[in-house]
């Protein structure tokens, strides 16, 4: 049986454990808050309480923390718990920069590590259905593939370094861009006395369609927006983003902006969605 250790049981984290528990994986948690271990026990998950613990005994050992700091203190304690042989999946949206820390950090400590971010929310998930975006050693890969195939249904190598995380921090902006993009569409219909399901309907059945966007206007048009994407994290990805990029065209600002003030407005534990409040509200 392959044992896999999750540290970190957020949103992402603890629907991938669920899922990979419920595909017969020996799964073994941890998490900074023990309180979010405690519904994982009914999915036979094993909860650890430290990160050496939790990785003593595990194949692959997969980090889903927020920020490029927590994971590399993590790193510290977990590398030289953690066997030889296993791989370690980088799966936290920390940037590139902090990636390539992480991997020499990998390095140092004699361990392999796949700089592994996943494409999809919480819902994909716990469904096995997220796209893995991956950079690193092909050894490493062919190790690690059994875990990531039970976690996505698409695999997609793009390069032996921190590439999978800057890959990853374009396709959130373009995600945020469009989830904008909708807001205001739906908001434009109210405006102009146009019903929106007609747009939609145009939309989608033409070569306009996006499932994504689509979704996230059924969620606007609810005014329900629970957490697939916290708004406060596709900010915390826009800003990595910004911090990578040389010059900045208008487009990116413009975003940052726009979920900077929706987070002060007190929906950054929301979905990506509820940006369409913010909208409206500034119009009204």
């Amino acid at each position: 049986m392959t044992t896999v250790a999750v540290l970190g049981t957020g949103l992402m984290g603890s629907a991938m454990a669920r899922h990979m528990a419920g595909q017969g994986l020996d799964v073994r948690a941890w998490n900074r808050s023990p309180d979010k271990l405690r519904p994982l026990a009914s999915w036979d998950v094993t909860t650890a309480d430290s990160v050496e613990e939790a990785v003593r005994e595990a194949d692959a050992v997969i980090t889903t923390v927020p920020t490029g700091n927590v994971v590399g203190a993590l790193a510290t304690r977990f590398l030289p718990a953690m066997p030889a042989e296993a791989v370690w999946l980088q799966m936290s949206t920390v940037g590139g920069t902090w990636t390539e820390r992480l991997l020499r950090q990998a390095a140092e400590a004699g361990r392999r590590m796949l700089d592994s971010p996943v494409s999809g929310s919480s819902e994909p998930a716990a469904h096995g259905t997220l796209t893995l975006i991956v950079s690193g050693d092909k050894d490493a890969l062919h190790h690690a593939r059994p875990v990531l195939e039970v976690l996505g249904s698409h695999i997609v190598h793009v390069g032996t370094g921190a590439e999978a995380s800057r890959v990853k921090l374009i396709v959130n902006s373009w995600m945020t861009a469009s989830v904008v993009a909708m807001a205001d569409t739906l908001l434009a219909c109210e405006q102009l006395c146009v019903d929106p399901s007609l747009v939609l309907q145009v939309l989608d059945d033409s070569p306009l369609r996006m499932p994504y966007a689509m979704q996230k206007a059924e969620e606007i048009r609810a005014h329900a927006y629970p957490p697939g994407f916290p708004l406060e994290l596709a900010l915390k990805d826009l800003r990595l983003l910004a911090d990578e990029r040389d010059r900045q065209p208008p487009l990116p600002g413009v975003l940052r902006e726009t979920l900077q003030r929706a987070v002060e407005a007190g929906h950054g534990r929301e979905d990506i969605a509820a940006v369409a409040e913010l909208m409206k509200q500034n119009t009204s």
